[in-house]
């Protein structure tokens, strides 16, 4: 098992399939001021062999985990054959996506039966007009309620991200946190973060777990679970007198650098040690020059091997910092 100057262990690998999204949320992908993007050619996208033989190699490293995410992963043609790919590799303990959910209802059956069995759906509202201005291409929630749906009927673990911004969405906490108890579905709150650099992060802004708590708690009690695993991101936990969850992820009012042990592969094949990275480590040029096995995973044990990163715990010292970053829709969430 890898460990890094910290001695956090690399267990989770977070894979980019492409860069390309269909929405252009606010505080990922914002669309304001004519805001154009060049997105990477197709030859510059890992091949679904590449994203294999590395995905191998990092699950020979420790990695238990992985994680499909974009851009929006549903937006790359076959995305089933690679998830059938990935799930088949031997020591890997967990397969799952994090999706939009616009394209999930007609992809869902496909998925399921590649081997998908858990999938992160983001959904920040419940209200149309709310939704539509924080998705920027006027998508309805029905349409990613409806995806839910049918990953649930084809046996997949749904649950549900939000991200929570004041004065954008904080209207919706009670309605999102009523309707996915009575679903059963678990709701996962996430603080506004000032990933990359075009979001307009103000700290300001962020809704704060604790406040997202104690609204919950007055009008639904809440009691705290136990932590599941070593790592684990989101604070569990659930409806006093059932077992549906709760979950908050706290990255600004609680960092949890201190045992993060994620890596992130971005599309084009680099890896970034944080999420909160400026530069990454380029895997893809060195397979595409012919480096064997045993120097692609000398290349990421050297990467891991000098990890220092704890971008959030930084921040906590210094809330103004601006340096640049790069963007949540390069290297998924």
């Amino acid at each position: 098992m890898l460990t890094d100057m910290l001695n956090r262990p690399l267990l989770d690998l977070r894979i980019s399939v492409t860069d390309r999204c269909n929405f252009r949320c606010t505080y990922c992908m914002p669309a304001d001021e004519g805001q154009k993007y060049c997105f990477m050619k197709r030859s510059e996208l890992m091949t679904f062999e590449e994203i294999v033989r590395l995905a191998k190699l990092f699950v020979s490293l420790g990695v238990r985990k992985i994680r499909l995410t974009g851009g929006e992963p549903l937006l790359r043609k076959d995305i089933d054959q690679l998830v059938g790919m990935l799930d088949n590799i031997e020591g890997l303990e967990d397969l799952s996506m994090t999706t939009n959910g616009f394209l999930l209802k007609r992809y869902a059956a496909s998925l399921k039966k590649a081997g998908l069995k858990r999938i992160n759906v983001s959904l920040d509202a419940l209200d149309d007009e709310v939704f539509a201005a924080i998705n920027g291409v006027g998508a309805k929630s029905s349409r990613i309620l409806e995806g839910m749906d049918e990953a649930v009927r084809q046996g997949m673990k749904v649950k549900v991200n939000m991200v929570v911004k004041r004065g954008m969405n904080d209207s919706q906490i009670l309605p999102m946190a009523a309707y996915f108890k009575e679903k059963g579905i678990t709701l996962r709150f996430i603080e506004f973060m000032d990933v990359g650099s075009l979001n307009g992060w103000k700290l300001d802004e962020v809704v704060t777990s604790k406040e997202i708590y104690n609204m919950i708690s007055k009008e639904m009690p809440l009691e705290p679970l136990k932590e599941n695993y070593y790592g684990e991101v989101a604070k569990r936990c659930r409806y006093v007198g059932t077992d549906i969850e709760v979950g908050f992820i706290s990255s600004v009012s609680q960092p949890f650098c201190g045992d993060c042990t994620r890596c992130r592969l971005s599309a084009d094949g680099k890896i970034y040690t944080c999420l909160f990275a400026a530069r990454g480590t380029d895997l893809l040029s060195s397979m595409r020059n012919g480096a064997s096995d045993e120097e692609l995973a000398a290349q990421i044990k050297c990467v891991w091997d000098v990890r220092c990163d704890r971008y959030s715990q930084e921040r906590g010292k210094n809330p103004t910092y601006k340096g640049k970053r790069i963007e949540m829709s390069y290297i998924g969430g």
